[in-house]
């Protein structure tokens, strides 16, 4: 269920981006978890929270933000996206509980270094904590 969540925002973000834009992570003291990250641009046009108990601490850990390449990370992002789609359709052989959601994510959008970082690190986050393989 706490997925559901983080799906939901992703898919705003995807569905609300339409055009390159200056991203920035924001601190939102309204939410007051402690593993929440909140990500959005300046004009707020998308957002994506992550609300995932660990996730934070753990990104702590992950390799720096300039690391990777921009060009990296949206192959791995769009790859990871799509079989991580292919699943939550295919829900008599993997968990519903997991793949809740379809994420919509759009190649041809330039989401930026930073979302793109956060939503791959997502993505081995969730493969190392739910023993999955995308």
């Amino acid at each position: 269920m706490k997925n559901l969540v983080l799906i939901g925002f992703i898919i705003a973000l995807i569905v609300g981006c339409s055009a390159q834009k200056s991203n920035t992570v924001v601190a939102d003291k309204s939410i007051s978890k402690k593993d929440t990250i909140r990500i959005a641009n300046d004009s707020l046009e998308y957002e994506v929270i992550i609300i995932e108990p660990g996730f934070e601490s753990w990104l702590a850990t992950a390799k720096p933000r300039n690391y990777y390449s921009l060009t990296f990370l949206e192959n791995k992002n769009y790859f990871f996206v799509t079989e991580y789609n292919r699943r939550v359709l295919d829900v008599h052989r993997y968990n519903p509980n997991l793949y809740e959601m379809r994420i919509d994510y759009d190649p041809n959008i330039h989401y930026g270094l930073e979302v793109n970082y956060l939503l791959y690190n997502y993505f081995i986050y969730f493969q190392n904590r739910y023993k999955q393989k995308l």
